[in-house]
């Protein structure tokens, strides 16, 4: 717990050079099938755990930190280090995207996959499939089949 009684979870990029810490609870967790997310984690699926600034905290090895950004909707971040991915800040929604697989013992549970009509991995889960994103996030808010 951190001080305002929030649940902390620790994470880190691959080598540990960078350490960061989330606190409370996301704004939302799913997968994105993007071709942006697929090219930069070089997978076929992005697991994303979408947090407001202020709860994603930098606690070791922010000056390790690059940057870069295709469009200005996404500020993607890694360890200068390592090269391990880390988070992607979205001024636009005013949200941070840590990577699941950057907080290894958060307990991540998916709602939605975004950008699907994009998909190189069906997945068939349930789980509604976005054309793009929700609404409430600037997309169409259309569903899909899987």
């Amino acid at each position: 717990m951190n001080a305002d009684g929030n649940k902390t979870y620790q994470g880190s990029c691959f080598c540990g050079a960078v350490q960061l810490t989330v606190s409370g609870e996301p704004a939302g967790m799913g997968y994105c099938h993007c071709e942006s997310c697929r090219s930069w984690s070089a997978g076929p699926v992005n697991a994303f755990t979408l947090w407001h600034p202020e709860a994603v905290k930098v606690t070791r090895g922010a000056d390790q930190i690059g940057s870069y950004n295709k469009t200005p909707n996404s500020y993607r971040k890694w360890c200068k280090v390592c090269g391990g991915h880390l988070f992607t800040e979205h001024p636009g929604m005013g949200l941070t995207d840590v990577y699941a697989a950057v907080i290894p013992y958060f307990p991540y549970q998916p709602g939605v996959h975004v950008h699907y009509q994009e998909t190189r991995l069906p997945i068939r889960d349930g789980l509604p499939k976005m054309k793009d994103v929700p609404a409430e996030m600037g997309g169409s808010g259309v569903t899909i089949a899987e």
